[in-house]
């Protein structure tokens, strides 16, 4: 009797060790996530600190010197939310993913396509805009070019900004072609403008509105974007409560219409175009 009983106490203990002790554990754990997001860094400093870096139309310098652009409204909007400051750290592209990795920002919006390759690295939100990539070529120097075959030529010279998305498919789709690269936007439209590449490979609308700026130079080969793109917030791995949240920001902001009213003012408009140089 004595041994029966000590059994069913034995059973009761293991029952109630395997019923209660988990979900306790697991509610630790959960703390412990919630203590460690960057949600938590961002309200205790009162300012979100957000990487990023320029190119048309989505961040760019006005001419006072001030950030203007489709990422700065958003990051500014989110900062709003928040009920904190932003704070942009401009950085290089082909160290911007680094950069978060090292702790020198909380997240990056900037324009970044989701890709399989970076996802190993960084945690991406649901996409917030939708872009493609296009090619914007010189008038003599790619005459008669009307397909994508046509570029894929080792004599033909495309220029491109280095690390990013367009890059990255340039050498995918047009792996016969010769690939200069270049730090900045406009330093790769400039080798272009110059009669010194075929083409500039960008996203969208980068190529239809450099076509219209310079008619006499420039044109546009093939009409429609050649691959589409979805851009996220990208955040460091191992955070769930930031992920949750910013993908809950982007979803009632595109419910509500915001997100479409300022992507239409900055992709479909040149309202703006006056306030930079050089556009």
């Amino acid at each position: 009797m004595i041994k029966r009983l000590s059994v069913a106490i034995a059973a009761a203990v293991l029952l109630f060790t395997a019923l209660v002790l988990p979900p306790a554990q697991a509610q630790s754990v959960n703390q412990q996530l919630a203590a460690g997001s960057v949600l938590e860094t961002i309200k205790k400093r009162g300012a979100i600190k957000v990487g990023m870096s320029t190119f048309v139309p989505w961040a760019m310098r006005d001419k006072n010197g001030e950030l203007i652009g489709y990422e700065i409204d958003v990051a500014k909007q989110l900062a709003e939310d928040m009920k904190v400051k932003v704070e942009f750290v401009p950085t290089a592209w082909d160290g911007i993913i680094p950069a978060l990795l090292a702790g020198k920002f909380d997240l990056i919006i900037g324009g970044m396509s989701i890709t399989p390759e970076r996802n190993l690295t960084v945690n991406f939100t649901q996409p917030y805009a939708h872009s493609g990539i296009q090619i914007v070529a010189h008038k003599e120097q790619a005459a008669g070019f009307k397909s994508l075959e046509d570029f894929d030529k080792p004599d033909v010279v495309l220029a491109v900004r280095r690390g990013a998305t367009p890059a990255t498919a340039a050498k995918r789709m047009l792996p016969k072609a010769t690939l200069r690269q270049f730090d900045e936007d406009a330093l790769a439209l400039q080798e272009v403008l110059n009669g010194k590449a075929h083409a500039f490979i960008t996203s969208t609308p980068t190529p239809a509105f450099e076509a219209l700026k310079h008619p006499d130079k420039l044109f546009l080969p093939i009409p429609e974007p050649f691959m589409q793109g979805a851009e996220g917030f990208a955040l460091r791995k191992g955070d769930p409560d930031a992920l949750n949240f910013f993908n809950n920001w982007i979803l009632l902001r595109q419910q509500d219409g915001w997100l479409k009213e300022r992507h239409d003012y900055w992709f479909k408009t040149r309202d703006w175009a006056g306030q930079v140089v050089g556009e």
